[in-house]
C-alpha cells in the first residue's frame, strides 16, 4: 500500500492541531469506468482516502474544505460540537471499508450541521455509493445513489454553476446516469432528453452530449431485448 499512499501532517481547521493525513499518489492503473463516473482501479480505491479526518477532534471533510478557510459561523457550530465532545478518531494509514464509510458519514453529518451546499453533499453521497459498489453491498449502494441524486437535483435548482469544473450539464448527466444505475428508466429519460434536445450542447460540450447520446442508445437497446 505504501507505493500508492503517503502520510503528511496538516493543521485541522477546527481544533487547529496538527494531524496525520493519508494522501494517494497520482499514478494508479485504471481498469474501467461506470456510466455515473465511478472509476475502477487495479487493487486500490482512492475514494477510501477522499475524506480527511482529524485524529484529535474528529472533523472530516475533503482536501479542499480542510485546507480552505471555513467561515466563522460554520466554525462556531463545528467547534461547539466537536471540541465539547472531545471526539478522537484513531489514525488509520491503511483504511478498511468501515474506515472509509465512517469518514464519509462524518463528513456528511458535518455538512448537515452547517447546512452545507447540496452539491458537496451530493459528491460525498455519490462517492460513498461507489465504495459500497466495490464492496458489492447493493442495498447501501442504492441508498446513497438515491441520496446523491436528490442532492444533485437540489443543487441544480438552488446553486449557480459552474462549480469548479462541474457544469449544470454535467450534473444533469450524472443524475440521469444514477437513475440508470437504479433502474429508473423514466427519470433517466427525462434528464437525458434535456441534454439531447439542447441544440447548443453538441457544440459547447460535445463530451457530455456524446455520453448522454450513448446512454440514451443503451436504454433503447435494452427496451428492444
Amino acid at each position: 500500500m505504501a507505493e500508492k499512499t503517503f502520510v503528511v501532517e496538516k493543521i485541522c481547521p477546527v481544533c487547529e492541531k496538527s494531524t496525520r493525513i493519508v494522501k494517494t499518489r497520482s499514478r494508479l492503473t485504471v481498469l474501467s469506468h461506470d456510466e455515473d463516473g465511478c472509476t475502477h482501479y487495479e487493487n486500490f480505491n482512492p475514494c477510501y482516502y477522499t475524506i480527511w479526518i482529524c485524529e484529535h477532534c474528529g472533523f472530516a471533510a475533503d482536501e479542499t474544505t480542510f485546507t480552505t478557510k471555513i467561515p466563522d459561523r460554520h466554525l462556531k457550530i463545528l467547534r461547539g460540537i466537536l471540541l465539547k465532545k472531545n471526539i478522537k478518531i484513531p489514525f488509520a494509514e491503511e483504511r478498511t471499508l468501515r474506515n472509509a464509510e465512517t469518514s464519509f458519514r462524518l463528513a456528511l453529518k458535518y455538512l448537515e450541521l452547517i447546512n452545507g451546499k447540496a452539491s458537496k453533499r451530493a459528491k460525498y453521497a455519490h462517492q460513498l455509493a461507489w465504495i459500497f459498489r466495490e464492496a458489492e453491498d447493493k442495498v447501501q449502494e442504492e441508498e446513497f445513489l438515491i441520496k446523491a441524486a436528490e442532492f444533485y437535483e437540489e443543487a441544480l435548482s438552488k446553486e449557480h454553476f459552474p462549480i469548479g469544473l462541474l457544469t449544470d450539464n454535467a450534473v444533469t448527466y450524472i443524475i440521469a446516469a444514477i437513475y440508470y444505475r437504479l433502474g429508473d428508466s423514466q427519470k433517466t429519460t427525462i434528464y437525458l432528453s434535456q441534454l439531447i434536445n439542447d441544440q447548443e450542447l453538441r457544440q459547447n460540450d460535445p463530451r457530455i452530449y456524446d455520453r448522454a447520446r450513448d446512454l440514451w442508445q443503451e436504454i433503447r437497446a435494452r427496451k428492444k431485448k
